[in-house]
């Protein structure tokens, strides 16, 4: 009967948005295709829209009311596509999918950029001081810390110790190799001091790349013992296999060293131009602003297009996973969801409780 109902509403409301290039709504579901670049990159465009940190409180309500009408089927004639694809959109970006509650601002998918770029430039600055290094990668990893934990999976609960030592693991390693490439430069005697300034530039790159790999470790090593599911072609469980889980920890560790590229090592690239210009030379005041214009472009334009490159799921061959998986299916390769970008595995096909955390 509800089945029939939602087909009702959402029969509806098609043919209600005739007009609008808006495709049909599907609740729960991407707007936008995720088997191609550019519909995996509008999906990403609509999860870090900050847009939706204004929505008041009545606005919320009115989504929310919006989406469980049509859910219900008593969505009232006139209601467009359009609408209840902005409806779940806000829904998606202030409530957890889990337990329906607020997610802190600061926390939010939509807030990364706006509360992660301060921390990025500060990792960014020149000339730092030990103590500036190691306060700027522990607040850089803390707040990846809050970020996940804020968006975690409810539905299926980790022990807070899981966490702590993600992030134990994540700060140990950030500030070692960051405070470590550090006192290399600075003992390199062969460089210039403009060189030494623009090598010491790039250091927070490795410092949080090996951040990444450490925290996937730490978070996802029980995989390798347990194994992921892997499904067919029609999207049916298979099993869970051990050597999938391998391949999707590896496969996940490189992307996460690939992502951060473009937020850590083009600014200091653009500004490294930028300096050398008439009007920075003559006011040096406006290095910082500059700087942090740059980081904000870097992060909100490159962010996107580095995470759309790598699809969520990946494939393989049946034959090269354990004989049980080959034996319980027909289909010649199998799929599974390789936790592409967060630190967990967690990460639902079509769904939104988690963030690429990458910086």
């Amino acid at each position: 009967m509800a089945d029939t109902a939602t087909t009702a509403s959402a029969a509806a409301a098609s043919a209600a948005n005739t007009s609008t290039d808006a495709p049909p709504f599907q609740l729960g579901k991407p707007r936008f295709q995720q088997t191609s670049f550019y519909g995996r990159f509008r999906h990403f465009l609509d999860i870090i829209d900050p847009r939706t940190l204004f929505v008041t409180e009545r606005r919320l309500r009115e989504a929310v009311q919006l989406l469980e009408d049509y859910k219900h089927g008593t969505l009232r004639p006139g209601v467009t596509n359009e609408q209840l694809w902005s409806a779940q959109k806000i829904k998606q970006a202030i409530l957890h999918p889990d337990t329906n509650e607020k997610i802190f601002m600061p926390f939010r998918m939509s807030g990364y950029i706006p509360f992660g770029t301060p921390i990025v430039v500060g990792l960014l600055l020149p000339n730092q001081t030990l103590a500036s290094t190691v306060f700027w990668q522990w607040l850089n990893q803390s707040h990846n810390a809050c970020v996940n934990y804020a968006n975690r999976n409810a539905t299926k609960p980790s022990p807070a110790s899981k966490f702590i030592q993600g992030y134990l693991g994540a700060v140990i390693s950030a500030v070692s190799i960051a405070v470590g490439l550090n006192v290399l430069v600075q003992k390199a005697n062969k460089f210039t001091p403009a060189t030494r300034l623009l090598v010491q530039r790039f250091v927070p790159f490795p410092a949080v790349a090996s951040a990444n790999i450490c925290n996937v470790v730490l978070m996802r090593y029980g995989e390798l013992e347990e194994g992921i599911d892997v499904l067919d072609g029609d999207g049916n469980l298979v099993g869970s296999s051990k050597i999938a889980a391998r391949h999707a920890l590896l496969e996940t560790a490189l992307t996460r060293v690939v992502l951060p590229m473009p937020i850590l090592v083009l600014p200091p690239i653009v500004m490294s131009m930028l300096e050398k210009t008439a009007l920075l030379q003559a006011r040096p005041r406006l290095l910082l602003p500059v700087q942090s214009l740059v980081c904000l472009a870097a992060f909100g334009l490159a962010l996107p297009l580095a995470i759309s490159l790598f699809p969520q799921m990946s494939e393989i061959e049946t034959s090269q996973l354990e004989p049980e998986i080959a034996r319980a299916t027909s289909s010649r390769t199998v799929v599974y969801n390789k936790g592409l970008i967060t630190s967990e595995p967690w990460w639902p096909l079509p769904g939104y409780s988690s963030w690429p955390v990458v910086a």
